[in-house]
């Protein structure tokens, strides 16, 4: 996936954008960076770095993730806080995949000044 555009919607290589959260040699800054790694590791199957960036309070033990999804896109429809001058934020997003699309608003907390997954509440 190493010089590909990242699957993320940012037109941006992988390696310059979410390929360095998953390779852990950065930090999303904001939660929508986080949010969009996220989306990137799961079309990338990355269960490692789901758990990684998943608040330790709602973290499940183990995540199996289905090879057979075929994630399409993704479309970010807002977000509230999320900065470098916040501790929490959300964003609000449609991840299609093929046969479907999940739209989800996503909360966010800083734990020890990075950025992690809290829970979100389906939409539609």
């Amino acid at each position: 996936m190493t010089s590909r555009t990242c699957p993320c919607g940012l037109p941006r290589p992988y390696d310059a954008c979410c390929g360095r959260f998953h390779a852990g040699s950065a930090s999303a800054p904001t939660a929508e960076l986080l949010m969009r790694s996220r989306y990137s590791a799961f079309v990338a199957g990355d269960a490692g770095y789901l758990l990684r960036t998943w608040h330790p309070r709602t973290r499940p033990e183990r995540l199996d993730l289905d090879p057979r999804t075929r994630w399409t896109g993704l479309e970010v429809l807002g977000s509230t806080d999320g900065s470098a001058f916040h501790v929490t934020g959300t964003v609000t997003f449609r991840a299609s995949y093929r046969g479907g699309s999940l739209h989800e608003r996503s909360r966010f907390e800083r734990v020890d000044g990075a950025w992690v997954y809290v829970d979100g509440e389906f939409l539609d």
